[in-house]
This record gives structure tokens, C-alpha cells and sequence, in this order.
């Protein structure tokens, strides 16, 4: 039955503002205002490894009627609970592949801040934020897990010919997250995305893990890609110029529901199944007042004294 003008077909899930630092370009009420006027009822925003737009957020999309679901990209020891020793010793904390968590309740959420937090806490100065297998599954309640797409570890595996590795991370996140599990699929025109891409597919489908259709925003529009591509040199303290660099493409844009729908015609239920995680993330932030330390009466100037001295 055809979807009338009000039926979202589509909803973006990977959206990074400007918190992802020097990574994103889009500012917290610009993606509001995408959100609207792209006919969206919901908006996700993932930035990478920090929650710092999550209240923000929440508030710019409800000012305008919409759903904010909140989630973050963090990195994942997910190959250092693998059985294979191989897998062990390849590993290597500068180059965790991150995975992609959305908050499905306030459980969701305040298991999210636990995770961004360790993530920084209790990660050596010499690695970068992560957190470990142990972490997520102490803290995997109420969240929903997305595969994390080109840089997400299934598909590392799968491009580095380890296909017995892919299929084992399939089936471990399978069995942490159940049917919060989803395998993400891109299209942003890369040779990496579609050299995995039928590899994903077939692990989806034999082992019963739904596929989700997501675009990596990163800017609002095409026009916008050469500013972002400046944004990531400045960045990397690269020239534009330089071959051997970190680049998105200009298809990282906030595309309409029209155009993903049309780019995942041959997959439909990866498109129906971006409206099915926003119907299932139901958390809006709200502020609350500055939780202060407590003192005991008339001994505050001297502990601020000996708090400083220490």
C-alpha cells in the first residue's frame, strides 16, 4: 500500500553534528531544521565518542515536534573477546572499529553516559577513547546496536578476508543485543562499501539479523562537501592535497527520504527498518538542576583549601 505524504519511509540514524570535533559540520538546530523540513518525525545524532550535544539536541528537535534519539559511535574491543588467537594479536587499540549505539529508554541513555565516560576514564593516555567487551556487556540494556558501517568491525573483517571472524562478531553481538541487533549498510560510493556489502548481506540473512540502510551525515548539503573536506585536513594537519589522507565523499550529505529510498530500492526492509528503530527509541534528555557537592555546614572555604593543596 502506497505511504501517504505524512508516512516516513525513511530516518536518519547516523547524523554527526558539530560535537563530533572536526569532524562534523552541522550545527544542533541546523539538523533540526533538516530533520523538518525533509518530512522526518525523528532525527538520530551519533557523534563519535561523546554525548556532549545530547541535551541540546533533545530540546532543538522537541521545540519542533520531533524525536530525538540519542546515540553515540564508540570504539569496542569486540575482536579481544574473541575465542581466535589470531584475531587477539592483530588487535590494535589505535584501531578499534567503532560500533554504533542508540538509547531505546532512559536505561538506554544512562548506560550510554556509563559507556562515554569509561570510555575516556579508564582508557590509557597512549590509546585512543575506548571501552571493552566486559563494559558493553555490563552496561548493553536498553540500548540498540548498529554494526557501524564501513568502519565497524564486521565489515573490517570482511574486507580483511576473514569472513569466519565477521560471521563470530555477527553472532556474539547477536547474542549480547538479541533483537536490538541491527547490520548497517551504506551507499556512499566507495569501493570498501560495496566490496563488503554482499558479504553483510549474506551474514544477515543466514543468521536472521536485520539489515538497517543509514547515510553518515556529515554536512547539509553536496555544495558543502569541499568546506568539510578543509574541515578534515585542518584537522589531521593535512594539506588538500595530499593523497594518502583521511576523505568522506560528497554523498555524506542529509539526503531526503525520497533519495535513500531510491538508493536502497533493491533492499527495502533496510529502509522500513530505520522508521521500525525510531519507532522503538522513546527517551527524551531533560535538564535538571547543577548536582553540587555536598559539605558539611560552614566547612566549605576549608575543604576548597584542602582540595587545592592536594
Amino acid at each position: 500500500m502506497a505511504a501517504d505524504s505524512k508516512t516516513p519511509t525513511f530516518i536518519h540514524l547516523r547524523a554527526h553534528s558539530a560535537y563530533s570535533l572536526a569532524e562534523g559540520a552541522l550545527h544542533i538546530k541546523q539538523m533540526a531544521m533538516l530533520a523538518k523540513e525533509a518530512g522526518m518525525p525523528a532525527l538520530a545524532i551519533t557523534d563519535s565518542g561523546n554525548l556532549f550535544g545530547a541535551l541540546e539536541f533533545s530540546e532543538a528537535l522537541a521545540d519542533r515536534g520531533l524525536q530525538p534519539i540519542i546515540g553515540c559511535s564508540l570504539r569496542v574491543e569486540t575482536r579481544a573477546a574473541s575465542a581466535d588467537a589470531t584475531a587477539k594479536a592483530q588487535l590494535h587499540p589505535k584501531k578499534l572499529p567503532p560500533l554504533v549505539l542508540l538509547a531505546k529508554d532512559e536505561t538506554g541513555y544512562r548506560n550510554l553516559m556509563k559507556l562515554s565516560s569509561r570510555a575516556y576514564l579508564q582508557t590509557p593516555e597512549s590509546e585512543l577513547p575506548h571501552v571493552t567487551w566486559e563494559m558493553l556487556q555490563e552496561l548493553s540494556a536498553g540500548l540498540i546496536c548498529l554494526s557501524g558501517g564501513p568502519d565497524g568491525p564486521i565489515e573490517e573483517a570482511l574486507l580483511q578476508g576473514q569472513g569466519p571472524l565477521a560471521r563470530q562478531l555477527v553472532e556474539r553481538l547477536k547474542g549480547l543485543f538479541g533483537d536490538r541487533f541491527y547490520v548497517e549498510l551504506q551507499r556512499h560510493g566507495t569501493e570498501a562499501e560495496r566490496a563488503a556489502e554482499a558479504g553483510l548481506v549474506d551474514l544477515a540473512y543466514e543468521l536472521e539479523v536485520p539489515l538497517v540502510a543509514t547515510n553518515q551525515v556529515y554536512f547539509a548539503r553536496p555544495d558543502d562537501y569541499a568546506a568539510h573536506d578543509a574541515l578534515i585536513c585542518i584537522a589531521e594537519g593535512q594539506v588538500v592535497s595530499a593523497e594518502d589522507r583521511r576523505r568522506v565523499t560528497p554523498e555524506h550529505y542529509f539526503k531526503s527520504q525520497q533519495e535513500m529510498a531510491a538508493l536502497f530500492a533493491d533492499i527495502p526492509e533496510a529502509i522500513e527498518n530505520t522508521v521500525e528503530i525510531a519507532r522503538r527509541c522513546a527517551y527524551i534528555v531533560k535538564g535538571h538542576a547543577p548536582i553540587l557537592p555536598r559539605f558539611r555546614a560552614g566547612d566549605e572555604a576549608e575543604d576548597l583549601r584542602r582540595q587545592a593543596r592536594e
